[in-house]
């Protein structure tokens, strides 16, 4: 961490500018974060605690590689402003794991002939290529999942021939998928995935907790600020002792099997299937069947409302939008003493909390899970006020 400003070349030579406050020593960038929060969400009564700080650099988990150039000379990275490739294999932001792995996955491109996909061309019967991304996430154990997003399977057979050179090559690769997504607009992933390999989930160790992230599934992208989250969520609600907890936006699971304790009955609401069967399987796992459930559904739906007037407490760790209008008016509600809201965007984090009246604020804390850009995460804990 420290003080210095994190070198990059690529960004010193204009090639890309998606870490907007490389240029800013990182104790600046954390006080100008802390700054902003306080400025949207502070209240009369609010503790904030020291920010959760992040290595400034090789903390990202997950590498989302634009796939250009040529089969014979891929680039791993993003875009230019011209369509070309710009390859960004030895990004700093990413784990070691990842850094050592893009040079094989280049190979494997190479090897199978997988041609880059032609972004620039409009006309359906011009667009040539079938390789568009190139993601990888690392596990806390150095275990990596592979997802090559690709036009149409056409690819498969040429991928499957190469399988065996790349498990040689690449041990760590635990899970490798195709991701078909054959359309031909700004979409990272499409909603087929083959899975090419004997697993098909790379676990995520934090603590005491394993937890199963399949390839279509949301996972923090900076595991170590998520392990920090997860304990400093755990601290808080021991301080409270709740009976019924609810988890809206559970994801994989990562709240809910935190904040599992032995009377303390646990349900997280999830609209993704896959992330639901991963929580499921985690929980499994910790021997926690019976005290914690899952359930696929869209947590902003009114069919909760019964859930949420159980709850004791209420955890809520919504996307960027934030939890609306609607989902707000049933927390208002809800029979709930506490709710714990987990952002990523402070702003409609301060929009909920004004619709949320009958709460006040009464801990919270940044977490840096974003270094080199203005974006924290900021966890709140919420009490009824009397």
């Amino acid at each position: 961490m420290g003080l210095a400003v994190l070198d990059c070349a690529h960004f010193a030579a204009g090639e890309c500018r998606s870490c907007t406050w490389l240029g800013q020593r990182y104790d600046d960038q954390l006080a100008a974060k802390q700054a902003a929060a306080r400025a949207l969400v502070d209240r009369p009564g609010l503790t904030w605690l020291p920010p959760v700080t992040s290595p400034a650099a090789g903390f990202r988990n997950k590498a989302k590689m634009v796939v250009g150039g040529t089969a014979d000379d891929p680039t791993l990275g993003i875009l230019g402003p011209d369509g070309a490739g710009v390859d960004l294999r030895d990004c700093a932001l990413h784990l070691p794991g990842i850094v050592a792995a893009l040079p094989v996955l280049a190979d494997l491109v190479r090897r199978a002939d997988l041609t880059p996909y032609d972004v620039a061309s409009t006309a359906p019967v011009s667009r040539r290529g079938e390789l568009k991304h190139l993601l990888v996430t690392e596990s806390p154990d150095g275990e990596l999942m592979v997802r090559l997003v690709v036009r149409s399977t056409a690819v498969e057979a040429r991928v499957r021939k190469h399988l065996a050179w790349l498990r040689d090559a690449l041990p760590q690769a635990r899970v490798v998928t195709l991701n078909v997504q054959p359309e031909h607009r700004a979409v990272l992933e499409g909603e087929r995935e083959v899975v090419l390999t004997e697993a098909e989930t790379l676990p995520m160790r934090l603590g005491g907790v394993t937890l199963h992230l399949r390839p279509r599934s949301f996972f923090q992208t900076n595991t170590t600020v998520a392990a920090a989250l997860y304990r400093e969520a755990a601290a808080w609600v021991a301080d409270l002792a709740p009976s019924r907890l609810v988890d809206l936006y559970c994801g994989v699971g990562g709240f809910a099997l935190h904040l599992a304790a032995p009377g303390r009955r646990v349900t997280g609401i999830e609209i993704s299937a896959d992330a639901v069967a991963s929580a499921e399987r985690s929980r499994d796992e910790a021997g926690l069947p019976g005290t914690v459930d899952f359930a696929v559904g869209d947590a902003t739906a009114a069919e909760h409302a019964t859930l949420l007037a159980e709850a004791d407490l209420v955890v809520v760790n919504p996307p960027r939008r934030g939890l609306g209008h609607e989902l707000s008016r049933r927390l208002e509600e809800s029979g709930a003493a506490h709710v714990l809201y987990s952002s990523c965007n402070p702003q409609t984090l301060a929009r909920d909390l004004a619709d949320l009246a009958s709460y006040r604020p009464v801990r919270a804390c940044v977490l840096d899970m974003f270094p080199q850009t203005p974006h924290a995460e900021v966890l709140v804990l919420l009490q009824r006020s009397e």
